[in-house]
C-alpha cells in the first residue's frame, strides 16, 4: 500500500526523497531520506516489470526546492554566528515560508495521507546532526544556545539562554543597600554582579530571596540569592574564583554557589523562609531584667498582625500581614536597652514589631511594655529554609 501510495503521488508530484520519505515518516525506521529511497527503489522495481519508466529523483524537488542541499552551507553560518560563544549544548529551530507548509498540506490532503512529518522537523532533525558532528556539541531540551535558522534566506537568529548560579550571601557591614539606591555609591547587588559580569561576559541580574535594610547587617549562613546571566558568551567559569573576588572586598561575602536550572531558581526565590534576628531595644523609660524577660516570653508563639509598614507603603501593597513569632529570648544590657533574639515567620517587619508603628502593628514591644520602645540596631542572623 506505501508503494501504490507513493506511486500515485510521483505521477502527480516530482518530489525528492526526503519529501517522498517524509510522507511515511511514522512508518518503520531510518531517516526520510533512506526511507524515500527504499520506497522510490520498490516502486521502481514493480514499474520495471510492467514495462512501465522509471521515476526518478527529480534535479528539483517541486515541494522544497532541494532545501537539503543548503545543510552545509547553513551550518557554517551558524558557525559563524556563534563565533566566541561557550556552549555545551543546542537546539536548532527553522521558520519556512507558509506557501511551503500549505504546499505539504496539500499533497497529504489531496492523497489522504496520515503518516507524515512536517518539513521542519526533518530540517531540524538533519540539520542538528550536521552540526552535532560538525562540532562536538550535543542537542538538549534545555540547550544553552537555540539557533533559529531560515533556511531559503540562510539568515541565522541566534539565542543565547540565560545561566543561573545559586548562593548565599553575607552583608557584613551597615550602609549599603541590597539593590542600588539612590545616593548610594554600591549595593550588594553591585559588588556581586561586577565580578560575574566579567566572569560571564553576560548582563548580570541579582535576585534576593527577601531583604535587609540599608543598615542591618545578614549574618549567620547568610540570606539567599539567585544570579541571572544574561546572553553570556562563556560558561566554563570558576565559581571560586568568583568567591575570592567578591569577598576580597571585606564588604559582602558569599558562599554555597552552585549552577541551577531556571525551575530551582525559582523555587528559591518563592521558597518561604524562617528568620533568626538580633536587635538591639532601646526603651524611653528605662528597662530592667524582669521586664525584658516578660517581654520575650510573651512574644514567643504570638502571631502579629501586622499592616504595611508607613515606611515601605510606596513599594509594598498596604494590608495586613499575620506572621509569627516563634521563639523570642531576652538579654538585659543596661538601664536603657535590651537585646531580643527572635526566630520569626519570613515577611515579619522586625523594627515595627519592636515599635509598633503607631498602632499598625499588634502587639508590638512598645504594647508590651507600656512604653515607648525602638530598634537601635538590627543583625539577621540566619536565614532558614522551612
Amino acid at each position: 500500500m506505501i508503494v501504490e501510495k507513493a506511486g500515485e503521488v510521483l505521477e502527480v508530484h516530482k518530489l525528492c526523497d526526503h519529501c517522498l520519505g517524509r510522507l511515511f515518516a511514522q512508518l518503520g525506521k531510518g531517516t526520510d531520506e533512506e526511507r524515500g529511497k527504499a520506497v522510490r527503489f520498490v516502486l521502481n522495481m514493480e514499474r520495471s516489470s510492467e514495462g512501465l519508466p522509471t521515476l526518478h529523483e527529480p534535479e528539483e524537488c517541486e515541494l522544497c526546492g532541494n532545501v537539503f542541499n543548503r545543510i552545509p552551507d547553513i551550518v557554517e553560518r551558524m558557525l559563524k554566528a556563534s563565533e566566541g560563544l561557550e556552549f555545551e549544548t543546542f537546539l536548532v529551530g527553522s521558520r519556512f515560508p507558509e506557501e511551503i507548509r500549505e504546499r505539504e498540506k496539500s499533497i497529504w490532503a489531496e492523497f489522504d495521507i496520515d503518516t507524515a512529518e512536517p518539513i521542519n522537523r526533518e530540517f531540524n532533525r538533519e540539520l542538528g546532526k550536521v552540526f552535532g558532528r560538525k562540532t562536538g556539541k550535543e542537542t538538549s531540551r534545555n540547550p544553552d544556545v537555540v539557533f533559529i535558522v531560515e533556511p531559503y534566506s540562510g539568515q541565522i537568529e541566534l539565542q543565547v539562554n540565560p545561566v543561573y548560579i545559586y548562593g548565599r550571601y553575607r552583608k557584613l557591614v551597615r550602609g549599603i543597600p541590597q539593590t542600588p539606591l539612590p545616593g548610594f555609591e554600591e549595593s550588594v547587588a553591585s559588588i556581586i554582579c561586577g565580578p560575574f559580569s566579567r566572569a560571564f561576559d553576560g548582563k548580570c541580574v541579582f535576585k534576593g530571596a527577601g531583604r535587609e535594610d540599608v543598615d542591618v547587617r545578614t549574618l549567620g549562613s547568610g540570606r539567599p540569592f539567585i544570579v541571572e546571566l544574561k546572553r553570556p558568551r562563556k560558561r566554563k567559569v570558576s565559581l571560586e574564583e568568583i568567591a575570592r573576588e567578591v569577598n576580597a572586598g571585606g564588604k559582602v561575602e558569599i558562599l554555597g554557589l552552585r549552577f541551577v536550572s531556571p525551575k530551582e531558581a525559582g523555587e528559591v526565590l518563592t521558597r518561604n523562609h524562617r528568620k533568626e534576628y538580633l536587635a538591639l531595644v532601646f526603651v524611653d523609660g528605662g528597662i530592667t531584667p524582669e521586664e525584658a524577660d516578660e517581654v520575650a516570653k510573651k512574644l514567643t508563639g504570638m502571631e502579629v498582625h501586622q499592616r504595611t509598614p508607613r515606611r515601605v507603603r510606596k513599594v509594598r501593597s498596604d494590608r495586613v500581614r499575620v506572621r509569627k513569632v516563634y521563639r523570642a529570648e531576652a538579654r538585659w544590657v543596661d538601664e536603657r536597652h535590651f537585646e531580643l533574639r527572635l526566630l520569626t515567620e519570613g515577611g515579619l517587619y522586625i523594627k515595627e514589631l519592636v515599635s509598633g508603628d503607631r498602632g499598625r502593628t499588634k502587639p508590638s514591644v512598645s504594647e508590651l511594655l507600656g512604653k515607648r520602645a525602638w530598634c537601635e540596631r538590627l543583625d539577621v542572623l540566619n536565614v532558614l529554609s522551612d
